[in-house]
Protein backbone atom coordinates (compact mmCIF):
# COMPACT_ATOMS: atom_id res chain seq x y z
CA UNK A 1 0.00 0.00 0.00
CA UNK A 2 1.22 3.42 -0.68
CA UNK A 3 0.72 4.67 2.61
CA UNK A 4 2.95 2.02 4.27
CA UNK A 5 5.48 2.64 1.43
CA UNK A 6 5.47 6.60 2.56
CA UNK A 7 6.08 5.25 6.12
CA UNK A 8 8.94 3.47 4.98
CA UNK A 9 10.45 5.94 2.94
CA UNK A 10 9.98 8.45 6.05
CA UNK A 11 11.82 6.12 8.06
CA UNK A 12 15.29 5.61 5.44
CA UNK A 13 15.67 9.40 5.20
CA UNK A 14 15.54 9.77 9.11
CA UNK A 15 17.68 6.78 9.29
CA UNK A 16 20.60 7.02 6.65
CA UNK A 17 19.91 10.78 6.20
CA UNK A 18 20.66 11.15 2.54
CA UNK A 19 18.65 8.20 0.05
CA UNK A 20 19.02 7.81 -3.75
CA UNK A 21 15.70 6.86 -5.83
CA UNK A 22 17.40 3.28 -6.58
CA UNK A 23 18.17 2.71 -2.91
CA UNK A 24 14.36 3.24 -2.04
CA UNK A 25 13.61 1.04 -4.82
CA UNK A 26 15.93 -1.82 -3.80
CA UNK A 27 14.74 -1.66 0.04
CA UNK A 28 11.35 -1.24 -1.06
CA UNK A 29 11.23 -3.44 -3.89
CA UNK A 30 9.59 -1.24 -6.22
CA UNK A 31 10.61 0.62 -9.60
CA UNK A 32 13.10 3.56 -9.43
CA UNK A 33 10.48 5.51 -11.12
CA UNK A 34 7.57 4.65 -8.12
CA UNK A 35 10.26 5.65 -5.37
CA UNK A 36 10.70 8.79 -6.79
CA UNK A 37 6.77 9.58 -7.30
CA UNK A 38 6.53 8.28 -3.89
CA UNK A 39 9.40 11.16 -2.42
CA UNK A 40 7.80 13.65 -4.85
CA UNK A 41 4.56 13.14 -2.71
CA UNK A 42 6.49 13.33 0.39
CA UNK A 43 7.19 16.74 -0.31
CA UNK A 44 3.47 17.77 -1.81
CA UNK A 45 2.29 15.89 1.69
CA UNK A 46 4.34 18.89 3.40
CA UNK A 47 6.83 16.48 4.68
CA UNK A 48 10.49 18.94 4.50
CA UNK A 49 12.23 16.63 1.81
CA UNK A 50 14.27 18.11 -0.92
CA UNK A 51 16.87 16.78 -3.61
CA UNK A 52 20.38 17.10 -4.75
CA UNK A 53 21.11 16.77 -8.09
CA UNK A 54 24.88 15.97 -9.30
CA UNK A 55 27.29 13.14 -8.36
CA UNK A 56 26.76 12.02 -5.03
CA UNK A 57 23.46 13.39 -5.10
CA UNK A 58 20.29 12.04 -3.60
CA UNK A 59 17.30 13.05 -1.28
CA UNK A 60 17.31 14.49 2.87
CA UNK A 61 15.05 15.80 5.42
CA UNK A 62 15.57 19.62 5.45
CA UNK A 63 17.49 19.98 8.92
CA UNK A 64 17.37 16.88 9.54
CA UNK A 65 13.96 16.94 10.19
CA UNK A 66 12.66 13.48 12.02
CA UNK A 67 9.56 11.79 13.53
CA UNK A 68 11.12 11.34 16.78
CA UNK A 69 9.84 7.58 17.83
CA UNK A 70 12.65 7.97 21.09
CA UNK A 71 9.13 8.94 23.21
CA UNK A 72 7.88 4.70 22.75
CA UNK A 73 8.57 2.89 26.12
CA UNK A 74 10.21 -0.42 25.86
CA UNK A 75 6.64 -1.98 26.56
CA UNK A 76 4.69 0.01 23.66
CA UNK A 77 8.18 -0.90 21.31
CA UNK A 78 7.02 -4.32 21.98
CA UNK A 79 3.28 -4.46 21.67
CA UNK A 80 3.80 -2.65 18.61
CA UNK A 81 5.62 -5.05 17.13
CA UNK A 82 3.76 -8.08 18.58
CA UNK A 83 2.00 -6.55 15.61
CA UNK A 84 4.44 -7.34 13.10
CA UNK A 85 4.73 -10.61 14.07
CA UNK A 86 3.39 -14.19 12.60
CA UNK A 87 0.54 -14.01 15.59
CA UNK A 88 -1.05 -10.90 13.84
CA UNK A 89 -4.03 -10.85 11.15
CA UNK A 90 -2.28 -7.59 9.78
CA UNK A 91 -1.75 -7.99 6.11
CA UNK A 92 1.57 -8.22 4.71
CA UNK A 93 2.36 -4.65 3.77
CA UNK A 94 1.31 -3.39 7.65
CA UNK A 95 3.50 -5.88 8.66
CA UNK A 96 6.38 -5.23 6.43
CA UNK A 97 6.22 -1.52 7.15
CA UNK A 98 6.07 -2.16 11.07
CA UNK A 99 9.16 -3.85 11.04
CA UNK A 100 10.82 -1.30 8.95
CA UNK A 101 10.12 0.94 12.24
CA UNK A 102 12.57 -0.91 13.76
CA UNK A 103 15.51 0.87 12.31
CA UNK A 104 13.61 4.33 13.93
CA UNK A 105 13.50 2.64 17.87
CA UNK A 106 16.37 3.73 20.19
CA UNK A 107 18.62 1.02 20.21
CA UNK A 108 17.90 -0.20 23.52
CA UNK A 109 14.65 -1.30 22.18
CA UNK A 110 15.50 -2.85 18.82
CA UNK A 111 16.69 -6.41 20.33
CA UNK A 112 13.46 -6.53 22.73
CA UNK A 113 10.88 -5.00 19.92
CA UNK A 114 12.71 -7.65 16.89
CA UNK A 115 12.20 -10.78 19.41
CA UNK A 116 8.62 -9.39 20.00
CA UNK A 117 7.75 -9.86 16.02
CA UNK A 118 8.40 -13.54 16.58
CA UNK A 119 7.43 -14.28 19.90
CA UNK A 120 4.05 -15.57 19.76
CA UNK A 121 2.21 -17.55 17.39
CA UNK A 122 -1.47 -17.60 17.00
CA UNK A 123 -3.87 -20.13 15.49
CA UNK A 124 -7.28 -19.66 15.23
CA UNK A 125 -8.17 -23.42 13.90
CA UNK A 126 -9.85 -25.50 16.10
CA UNK A 127 -8.48 -28.88 16.37
CA UNK A 128 -9.81 -30.40 13.59
CA UNK A 129 -10.04 -27.55 11.52
CA UNK A 130 -8.95 -27.36 7.82
CA UNK A 131 -5.30 -26.37 7.43
CA UNK A 132 -6.02 -24.37 4.37
CA UNK A 133 -5.55 -20.44 5.18
CA UNK A 134 -8.06 -17.85 3.65
CA UNK A 135 -6.64 -15.66 1.21
CA UNK A 136 -6.71 -11.69 1.73
CA UNK A 137 -9.59 -10.83 -0.30
CA UNK A 138 -9.07 -9.43 -4.23
CA UNK A 139 -10.14 -5.99 -3.44
CA UNK A 140 -8.93 -5.80 0.14
CA UNK A 141 -5.56 -3.25 -0.27
CA UNK A 142 -7.67 -0.66 -2.90
CA UNK A 143 -10.97 -0.54 -0.64
CA UNK A 144 -8.36 0.54 2.33
CA UNK A 145 -6.87 2.68 0.20
CA UNK A 146 -9.74 4.40 -0.82
CA UNK A 147 -11.06 4.52 3.35
CA UNK A 148 -7.51 5.89 3.86
CA UNK A 149 -7.14 8.51 1.15
CA UNK A 150 -11.31 9.56 1.95
CA UNK A 151 -12.33 8.79 -1.99
CA UNK A 152 -15.63 7.54 -3.47
CA UNK A 153 -15.52 3.97 -5.11
CA UNK A 154 -17.91 2.43 -7.93
CA UNK A 155 -18.08 -0.78 -6.61
CA UNK A 156 -19.70 -3.77 -8.26
CA UNK A 157 -20.93 -6.14 -5.08
CA UNK A 158 -22.51 -10.02 -5.99
CA UNK A 159 -25.07 -10.73 -3.32
CA UNK A 160 -25.77 -14.26 -1.72
CA UNK A 161 -28.21 -14.76 -4.37
CA UNK A 162 -25.74 -14.27 -7.29
CA UNK A 163 -27.21 -11.26 -8.44
CA UNK A 164 -24.21 -8.43 -9.45
CA UNK A 165 -25.09 -4.86 -8.99
CA UNK A 166 -23.02 -1.67 -9.05
CA UNK A 167 -23.41 1.60 -7.30
CA UNK A 168 -21.19 4.54 -5.87
CA UNK A 169 -20.14 3.96 -2.40
CA UNK A 170 -18.28 6.15 0.49
CA UNK A 171 -15.95 3.78 2.81
CA UNK A 172 -15.76 4.72 6.14
CA UNK A 173 -13.85 1.36 7.15
CA UNK A 174 -12.68 -2.20 7.17
CA UNK A 175 -13.61 -5.08 9.32
CA UNK A 176 -12.18 -8.10 10.21
CA UNK A 177 -14.34 -10.38 11.57
CA UNK A 178 -13.26 -14.29 12.11
CA UNK A 179 -11.59 -15.13 8.29
CA UNK A 180 -14.16 -12.81 6.73
CA UNK A 181 -13.16 -9.42 5.56
CA UNK A 182 -16.32 -6.08 5.27
CA UNK A 183 -16.27 -3.00 4.13
CA UNK A 184 -18.73 -0.60 6.03
CA UNK A 185 -19.77 2.53 3.87
CA UNK A 186 -22.37 5.03 3.39
CA UNK A 187 -24.76 4.19 -0.08
CA UNK A 188 -27.73 6.34 -1.18
CA UNK A 189 -29.94 3.83 0.64
CA UNK A 190 -28.04 4.56 3.74
CA UNK A 191 -25.12 2.83 5.69
CA UNK A 192 -24.18 -0.88 4.42
CA UNK A 193 -21.94 -3.35 4.86
CA UNK A 194 -20.20 -5.82 2.15
CA UNK A 195 -18.33 -8.81 2.31
CA UNK A 196 -15.63 -7.94 0.61
CA UNK A 197 -14.51 -11.58 -0.88
CA UNK A 198 -18.32 -10.67 -3.31
CA UNK A 199 -16.75 -7.43 -4.56
CA UNK A 200 -16.15 -7.38 -8.39
CA UNK A 201 -14.62 -4.61 -8.70
CA UNK A 202 -13.64 -1.12 -6.65
CA UNK A 203 -13.03 2.05 -8.93
CA UNK A 204 -11.88 4.71 -6.59
CA UNK A 205 -13.22 7.91 -8.11
CA UNK A 206 -11.74 11.52 -7.25
CA UNK A 207 -15.36 12.27 -5.12
CA UNK A 208 -14.24 13.11 -1.45
CA UNK A 209 -16.60 10.72 0.83
CA UNK A 210 -18.62 12.20 2.67
CA UNK A 211 -17.90 11.00 6.84
CA UNK A 212 -20.39 12.08 9.54
CA UNK A 213 -18.30 13.93 11.85
CA UNK A 214 -19.52 11.28 15.19
CA UNK A 215 -18.74 8.30 13.16
CA UNK A 216 -16.88 6.09 14.95
CA UNK A 217 -16.38 2.32 13.03
CA UNK A 218 -15.48 0.06 16.54
CA UNK A 219 -18.96 1.64 17.80
CA UNK A 220 -20.53 1.46 14.08
CA UNK A 221 -19.51 -2.33 13.98
CA UNK A 222 -20.71 -3.11 17.25
CA UNK A 223 -24.23 -2.13 16.63
CA UNK A 224 -23.84 -4.07 13.40
CA UNK A 225 -22.53 -7.22 14.67
CA UNK A 226 -25.57 -6.77 17.37
CA UNK A 227 -28.27 -6.11 14.56
CA UNK A 228 -26.89 -9.16 12.51
CA UNK A 229 -26.75 -11.68 15.76
CA UNK A 230 -30.09 -10.73 16.52
CA UNK A 231 -31.76 -11.38 12.67
CA UNK A 232 -29.46 -14.62 12.50
CA UNK A 233 -31.27 -15.60 16.43
CA UNK A 234 -34.48 -14.24 16.52
CA UNK A 235 -35.95 -16.36 19.04
CA UNK A 236 -36.00 -15.61 22.72
CA UNK A 237 -36.59 -18.15 25.32
CA UNK A 238 -37.02 -17.29 29.02
CA UNK A 239 -35.53 -19.32 31.60
CA UNK A 240 -34.40 -19.67 35.10
CA UNK A 241 -31.20 -20.75 35.94
CA UNK A 242 -29.23 -22.16 39.18
CA UNK A 243 -26.89 -19.54 39.99
CA UNK A 244 -23.68 -21.33 39.47
CA UNK A 245 -24.08 -21.86 36.09
CA UNK A 246 -24.46 -18.60 34.39
CA UNK A 247 -20.50 -19.21 33.94
CA UNK A 248 -21.25 -22.45 31.59
CA UNK A 249 -24.72 -21.23 29.80
CA UNK A 250 -22.24 -17.47 29.21
CA UNK A 251 -19.25 -19.60 27.78
CA UNK A 252 -22.08 -21.62 25.67
CA UNK A 253 -24.05 -19.17 24.57
CA UNK A 254 -22.08 -16.28 24.46
CA UNK A 255 -23.82 -12.83 22.88
CA UNK A 256 -26.74 -14.51 22.48
CA UNK A 257 -27.50 -14.79 26.60
CA UNK A 258 -29.27 -11.74 28.28
CA UNK A 259 -28.56 -12.29 32.19
CA UNK A 260 -31.78 -11.13 34.17
CA UNK A 261 -32.30 -10.37 38.09
CA UNK A 262 -32.53 -13.25 40.84
CA UNK A 263 -36.17 -14.45 41.58
CA UNK A 264 -37.50 -15.18 44.75
CA UNK A 265 -35.85 -18.65 45.57
CA UNK A 266 -32.36 -17.75 44.08
CA UNK A 267 -32.43 -18.71 40.78
CA UNK A 268 -31.78 -16.15 38.16
CA UNK A 269 -33.51 -14.94 34.90
CA UNK A 270 -32.23 -15.46 31.31
CA UNK A 271 -33.17 -14.65 27.91
CA UNK A 272 -31.68 -17.03 25.40
CA UNK A 273 -31.24 -16.50 21.71
CA UNK A 274 -31.69 -19.44 19.03
CA UNK A 275 -32.75 -19.87 14.99
CA UNK A 276 -35.44 -21.76 16.00
CA UNK A 277 -37.65 -23.90 18.37
CA UNK A 278 -35.94 -27.25 17.49
CA UNK A 279 -32.39 -26.20 17.47
CA UNK A 280 -32.86 -23.85 20.30
CA UNK A 281 -34.59 -26.98 22.37
CA UNK A 282 -31.58 -29.33 21.34
CA UNK A 283 -28.72 -26.63 22.87
CA UNK A 284 -30.85 -26.77 26.28
CA UNK A 285 -31.42 -30.34 26.78
CA UNK A 286 -28.24 -30.90 28.01
CA UNK A 287 -28.65 -28.41 30.72
CA UNK A 288 -31.95 -29.62 32.01
CA UNK A 289 -29.82 -30.01 35.57
CA UNK A 290 -29.23 -26.35 36.31
CA UNK A 291 -31.76 -24.52 34.05
CA UNK A 292 -35.63 -24.55 33.23
CA UNK A 293 -37.20 -23.01 30.50
CA UNK A 294 -40.34 -21.25 31.13
CA UNK A 295 -41.33 -19.75 27.49
CA UNK A 296 -42.33 -19.87 24.66
CA UNK A 297 -44.34 -23.06 24.64
CA UNK A 298 -43.14 -24.85 21.29
CA UNK A 299 -39.23 -24.51 23.05
CA UNK A 300 -40.53 -26.66 26.11
CA UNK A 301 -43.10 -28.83 24.21
CA UNK A 302 -39.56 -29.70 22.12
CA UNK A 303 -38.06 -30.45 25.23
CA UNK A 304 -40.54 -32.77 26.61
CA UNK A 305 -40.34 -34.31 23.37
CA UNK A 306 -36.47 -35.05 23.37
CA UNK A 307 -36.80 -36.21 27.42
CA UNK A 308 -39.26 -38.97 26.53
CA UNK A 309 -37.23 -39.87 23.43
CA UNK A 310 -33.79 -40.32 25.64
CA UNK A 311 -36.32 -42.48 28.49
CA UNK A 312 -38.10 -44.63 26.01
CA UNK A 313 -34.24 -45.24 24.00
CA UNK A 314 -32.32 -45.65 27.50
CA UNK A 315 -34.83 -46.85 29.93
Amino acid sequence: MRADRLMAILLLLQHREQVTAAEVARELEISERTARRDLDALGMAGVPVYSIQGRGGGWRLVGGARTDLSGLTAREARALFLVAGPASAATPAVKAALRKLVRALPEPFRVQAEAAASSLVLDPRRWGASRIEPRPPRFLDALQDAVIRGVQVRLGYVDREGTETERTVHPLGIVAKGPSWYLVADTEAGRRTFRIDRVSSADPTCDPVRRPEDFDLAASWRAIADDVDRKRTPLEARAVCAPEAIGILRMGFGGRLEVGGATTDGRIEVVIRGNDEHTLAGELAGLVEWIEVTSPPAVRGHLASIGNALVERYS
